[in-house]
């Protein structure tokens, strides 16, 4: 017997909320999960990299040594010894830190989620790099805000756009990724990091630096974080994680900032989280502990910049005449800029029946998007499987 109660509509959800809609990135990809497509699309690193036997052995001592603590509810901020060795790589990479500076989070998409709901009210302007990271805008748009672009160049975000975009739009923070940029790899050279320091420096906005990718670099260098600037210390909002040099699974990020920050985004993950899983935190120490970070990456870079190599050189048989590449010094990404009159988005479908997954570049900007523009990833295949997407690639756009 069909009830009155049956017919009723379903009771109303947060209007703003369900209005974003989905990445559309995330949507692509899924068509990536089919064995037969080679896929450009992710950042996922490669699954060869990761230390399965190494990370094993960590979560059996942990369970063996503390296993009644790694397996109990532990505190919003992290464990101590996490906090700890987070501090000291981030003072090893140039950033000074210590344990009380780092909150713990389920990896960087929750610290940028939390970032988004402590410092943004509805309609505060973001400022940010065009184009940037989807996800990031996903985050911070759950609290209402309105993002603006500042120009960029082959060195990244450009100074005196920056301080013209401040001046006009008064905004609350700018988001930045000045190392290995996602989507376009490019990395802000040194003297333009102290430019940026020294604006951000005179003016009431936050900085929020998002970092997952520097560990990546193909060369024997490292550049400082724009954060390392003491005069943006109490202005600083610096986001890293583990997913990208260990293991994306462990969903180990963290967030480096102002103590007096850093008690309001512990208190919201409390309202959503409760905390960082135990035992991935106990495992990830445990890990870093018995094994050298540095070392272990030697061979992924090697790996990976084999594979960036790859690519670049295998794109210019596949790409039309007259596209330009950014071949980055590090990181995970190629971008390229097709000739005007080339549509990526509308190529998407005849690629996925190619077997072969790219993103559009279009859906990075947070205005004036690039319909020829594309993303590819570098890292997730081998050069052979490499050779085999640029060659199905090369049947849409040759």
């Amino acid at each position: 017997m069909v009830t009155r109660a049956q017919h009723l509509p379903m009771p109303p959800i947060n209007a703003h909320v369900s209005s974003l809609g989905g990445s559309p990135i995330r949507a692509l990809l899924a068509l990536a999960q089919d064995p037969n497509v080679i896929s450009f699309g992710g950042g996922a690193p490669a699954s060869e990299s990761f230390d399965v036997d190494g990370i094993g052995k960590s979560y059996q001592r942990v369970l063996e040594e503390h296993g009644a603590r790694a397996l109990q509810y532990s505190s919003t901020e992290g464990e101590p010894e996490l906090r700890e060795a987070i501090a000291a790589r981030m003072t090893h990479n140039g950033l000074h830190s210590e344990a009380d500076d780092v909150l713990i989070t389920s990896g960087s998409q929750q610290g940028l989620g939390l970032v988004g709901q402590v410092i943004l009210d509805p309609d505060s302007i973001v400022l940010t790099e065009n184009p940037t990271f989807v996800s990031a805008l996903q985050a911070f748009a759950l609290s209402r805000a309105q993002f603006r672009p500042v120009d960029t160049d082959s060195g990244g975000l450009v100074p005196e756009a920056l301080e013209a975009a401040i001046l006009q739009y008064q905004p609350r923070a700018i988001y930045l990724i000045p190392t290995f940029q996602n989507p376009t790899g490019v990395t802000m050279p040194e003297s333009r990091r102290r430019e940026v320091a020294d604006i951000l420096a005179r003016y009431n906005i936050w900085l929020i630096e998002d970092d997952p990718y520097s560990e990546l670099r193909y060369d024997e260098w490292t550049m400082t974080p724009i954060s390392a600037d003491p005069r943006l210390r109490q202005k600083s909002l610096y986001l890293g994680t583990l997913s990208k040099v260990l293991a994306p699974g462990l969903r180990i990020g963290w967030i480096r900032g102002p103590q007096e920050v850093l008690d309001t985004l512990a208190t919201t993950k409390q309202g959503t989280s409760l905390q960082t899983s135990t035992i991935d935190q106990l495992a990830a120490v445990d890990w870093l502990t018995h094994n050298d970070l540095d070392a272990k990456l030697v061979p992924v870079r090697a790996e990976y910049r084999r594979r960036r190599d790859a690519m670049v050189q295998g794109l210019d048989a596949v790409l039309p005449d007259g596209y330009t590449l950014n071949t980055p010094m590090g990181g995970m990404f190629l971008w390229a800029n097709l000739p005007e009159g080339f549509d990526a988005n509308e190529s998407i479908t005849d690629a996925v029946q190619a077997g072969v997954v790219y993103i559009p570049g279009a859906q990075f900007y947070v205005a004036d998007p690039r319909p020829s523009t594309i993303r590819l990833s570098f890292v997730s295949n081998p050069v052979e499987t490499i050779a085999e997407g640029l060659e199905r690639l090369g049947t849409i756009f040759r």
